[in-house]
């Protein structure tokens, strides 16, 4: 009799909506509403279909993360992507390429920030929702990209890696983990990360060494300008958790910025740490030293030794102990910066870390948690023999 009754109101409520001119359909949309409600890194309410089916990725390189929840087939969600997986990281989307030949059919599309994505375009693949990074968040609204997209169902999320990586990682992952239905597997990758990165700072709380002065130059061979690098963030932060001292950390107020020569070689920087990667797509031929996955060590070797002839180096104690590094710019843009954090300790305090092994560390993420094998050639330095794999 109860069942009678509700559907009685049901169906009056339907009668009355049609009168007032409510779309009959529209409010039955609004009954069956199964969406979630999530979180993303805004702190904005969405509510979403979870677990998602076709998702697109505001920057190719959220692949790192996807791959580690949809391991068996990471692109098997993905219906659209920026290409900057593409251009920025050639070598790992060819692993990836080999391994999943579907790869090369995603659409790709240009950026928010450029303004050159293409929204009808992205509307054309049905995505259940649009995963940007905040720095995309004033463009968007600019464009009334949130807007038009809410307008027809396509709920967009912000992640972030880049810009408050230390702060923003976990709650990151675990919105993906929330979109996919992979929360286990997410906090599995984040339980991993969390000890792997303790290896570091539990080391450096105990014995509280002393911090050489670090430099980071930020996109080595990208352009040829100096100095780029980063505040107290990002590999700013990682510098400082890695029992180094960050010369750029109290001039650079943000996460980026650039310092002149001069406050290089007033600061006089015990080591120089630079982040680069192969960057042929946008500087053929460039100074970039091309590490990466199965990077020529030899080769990288030889490239990063031009950057001792910098005039921002000139008569520093880097220069004189030759004390110059290269590592995976993409660390910075990732969900993997235990790795970055591992190598820079064992630069900055070789006898405190000599158990400690980074490859080995990032070998064991491949193996349990990324479809594709590792391969060696995430950093290189002058001065010592080479990292062996």
């Amino acid at each position: 009799m109860l069942t009678i009754v509700r559907r009685s109101h049901a169906l009056a409520a339907l009668l009355f909506a049609g009168l007032l001119g409510v779309s009959l359909a529209s409010l039955a949309n609004e009954a069956v509403d199964t969406r979630s409600t999530v979180t993303d890194l805004l702190g904005r309410k969405v509510k979403v279909n979870l677990p998602v089916k076709r998702v697109i990725l505001g920057e190719g390189r959220q692949l790192y993360l996807v791959a580690a929840l949809d391991t068996q087939n990471p692109i098997e969600r993905i219906v659209g992507w920026r290409k900057d997986l593409i251009q920025s990281d050639p070598d790992t989307y060819n692993a990836y390429l080999r391994k999943f030949p579907g790869i090369a059919d995603i659409p790709t599309f240009g950026g928010f920030e450029d303004g050159t994505f293409d929204i009808e375009q992205a509307i054309s693949q049905r995505p259940d929702v649009i995963v940007l990074n905040i720095e995309a968040q004033h463009a968007t609204e600019d464009a009334r990209y949130i807007e038009k997209l809410d307008a027809l169902g396509i709920p967009v999320v912000y992640v972030d890696f880049r810009n408050y990586p230390m702060q923003n990682t976990e709650p990151t992952m675990r919105l993906f983990g929330q979109l996919f239905g992979k929360e286990q597997r997410a906090e599995a990758f984040i339980a991993f990360r969390n000890q792997q990165i303790r290896r570091v700072t539990d080391v450096i709380a105990a014995h509280q060494p002393a911090r050489p002065k670090v430099f980071i130059e930020r996109i080595g061979g990208y352009t040829d300008d100096c100095c780029l690098s980063f505040g107290n963030e990002n590999f700013g932060r990682f510098v400082e958790m890695a029992g180094g001292d960050n010369i750029a950390r109290d001039i650079i107020p943000t996460t980026f910025g650039q310092l002149n020569a001069e406050q290089v070689i007033v600061a006089n920087p015990d080591q120089i740490v630079v982040t680069s990667a192969n960057w042929e797509a946008f500087a053929p031929g460039g100074h970039w030293v091309g590490v990466g996955p199965g990077a020529d060590m030899a080769e990288a070797r030889r490239k990063l030794a031009w950057y001792t002839g910098r005039p921002a180096y000139a008569g520093i104690k880097a220069q004189d102990s030759q004390a110059f590094h290269a590592i995976w710019h993409q660390f910075y843009n990732s969900p993997y910066q235990f790795v970055a954090i591992q190598q820079l300790a064992k630069w900055f305090h070789p006898t405190l870390f000599a158990d400690l092994d980074p490859q080995a560390a990032f070998r064991e993420l491949h193996e349990r948690f990324l479809p594709v094998p590792y391969e060696p050639g995430y950093f290189v330095s002058l001065g010592e023999p080479e990292i062996k794999p």
